[in-house]
C-alpha cells in the first residue's frame, strides 16, 4: 500500500512497517455502543469497539474488536507530547498541557504556543499546521475585531507542532521538514508510541493538521495512555518521570487540554480523569485509579463517546455513578424537540 502524500510534507514509507492492515474493524466485528432515544423510540444506533484495562493493565472488558488498528488521531497527543519532552524539548506546566491539547484557540492557549516557539527562537511561520480561526467564539470575535485572519497558531494542533519544533531545535534537527515520517522527530514519536503501547505501529497517514498519524489497536492506545496516567515522578526510569510530568500538567491545567466548558476539560476538571478525544469517534479516559477505557465509534461520531466511556468506567468500579451522572449533562447534550429535551443518548454497553 502506498502512503497518502501531502504536498511539501514528504510522507514516505516508514521503516519497519510491512503488510500493513488497510482498514479498522468492520461493522460485523463491532458492537452496539449506544442508542439515541427520542420520546420512547430508538431513532439511531451507534456501533464501535471499546476496551477496559484494569489498574494492573489486565483486560477487564472488551466490546467489539479492540484489537483492530485505529488511527490514534488526537488521542495520541499526550504520547506525542511525551515524545517531544523525552527528545529534549524544555516543556513544563501549561506548555506540556497545550502540547497535549486539541485547544480552542483562546488567548491563553495562543500565548502558550507562542511561549513554546519563543523557547525555540522560531517565528509563527515555522508552524506547518493549516491556518485556522480560533474555535472559541469569543476568541474568534476578538481576532475579527482586530482585523486578524486565520493563522496556523490558532489551529487546535498548534501546541503539538510547536513542541515538535522545540524538540527539533534542541537536537539540531531540520525544522522545515519536521512532518516527514523519516524525520528524526517523527521516528522518535514512533519509538515512544511503540514503547508505551507495547505494539508496533500498524499503519500511518497524514492527520488533519498535516502531521503523521499512526495506527495502533484500541488496546494499545489504552495501554499507552494508562502508562502516562499512572507514571510516577519518582520513577527511576527517565521516560516515566517525563510521562508523569505530562499527566500532572493535564491535571493542573484542565482548561488547556481542550477549552473551558468543553468535554475533555470538563472531564479532567470534575472527575479527575485524563481524557483525550480524537477525530473519527475516538476517546480515551484514564480514571484516577488507573482504570482506562479506549473506544472508537465506528462511523466517526463523537456524540456517544463520553457517555459510553464513563459508563464503562462506572461498571468497572473506577468512577462513582453519582459523579458521572452530575457531569454527563455538560458533556453529552440532550436530544431536543421544540427547544426542550425529549430524549437522550443512552449507553447499551
Amino acid at each position: 500500500m502506498t502512503a497518502p502524500q501531502t504536498p511539501g510534507h514528504g510522507l514516505s514509507d516508514l521503516t519497519g512497517i510491512s503488510n500493513r492492515p488497510e482498514a479498522t474493524a468492520t461493522l460485523a466485528d463491532s458492537a452496539e455502543l449506544a442508542v439515541v432515544v427520542r420520546g420512547d423510540f430508538v431513532e439511531s444506533r451507534h456501533a464501535g469497539s471499546a476496551v477496559v484495562l484494569g489498574q494492573d493493565a489486565a483486560l477487564v472488558r472488551t466490546v467489539g474488536d479492540p484489537a483492530a488498528p485505529v488511527f490514534g488521531r488526537s488521542s495520541l497527543k499526550p504520547l506525542q507530547a511525551l515524545a517531544a519532552l523525552s527528545a529534549g524539548a524544555e516543556l513544563e506546566g501549561v506548555e506540556l498541557a497545550v502540547a497535549s491539547a486539541s485547544h480552542s484557540g483562546t488567548p491563553a492557549h495562543v500565548e502558550t504556543v507562542r511561549s513554546i516557539l519563543a523557547k525555540a527562537q522560531l517565528p509563527e511561520s515555522a508552524l506547518k499546521c493549516p491556518a485556522a480561526m480560533p474555535a472559541d467564539a469569543d476568541a474568534r470575535a476578538r481576532v475579527h475585531a482586530a482585523g486578524g485572519s486565520a493563522a496556523p497558531i490558532y489551529m487546535e494542533c498548534s501546541g503539538k507542532h510547536a513542541a515538535m519544533l522545540l524538540a527539533c531545535v534542541a537536537n539540531g534537527w531540520d525544522v522545515d521538514e519536521y512532518l516527514d515520517t523519516e524525520h528524526p522527530v517523527q521516528k522518535h514519536v514512533v519509538d515512544t508510541l511503540e514503547r508505551l503501547t507495547g505494539e508496533k505501529v500498524a499503519n500511518f497517514a497524514v492527520d488533519g493538521c498535516g502531521a503523521p498519524t499512526f495506527a495502533v489497536s484500541l488496546t494499545g492506545l489504552a495501554r499507552g495512555t494508562q502508562r502516562i496516567a499512572t507514571a510516577q515522578a519518582s520513577s527511576p526510569f527517565p521516560l516515566y518521570k517525563k510521562a508523569a510530568a505530562v499527566a500532572q500538567a493535564i491535571r493542573d491545567f484542565p482548561w488547556a487540554i481542550h477549552g473551558q466548558g468543553l468535554s475533555d476539560s470538563v472531564l479532567v476538571e470534575r472527575l479527575g480523569v485524563l481524557a483525550k478525544r480524537g477525530a473519527e469517534g475516538l476517546l480515551v479516559v484514564a480514571a484516577p485509579d488507573g482504570t482506562t477505557v479506549a473506544l472508537k465509534v465506528l462511523d466517526g461520531a463523537h456524540r456517544p463517546a463520553a457517555v459510553v466511556a464513563l459508563t464503562l468506567l462506572v461498571k468497572a468500579g473506577a468512577l462513582p455513578a453519582a459523579s458521572v451522572a452530575a457531569v454527563l449533562p455538560d458533556v453529552v447534550g440532550p436530544v431536543l424537540g421544540g427547544g426542550r429535551p425529549v430524549g437522550e443518548v443512552r449507553p447499551v454497553v
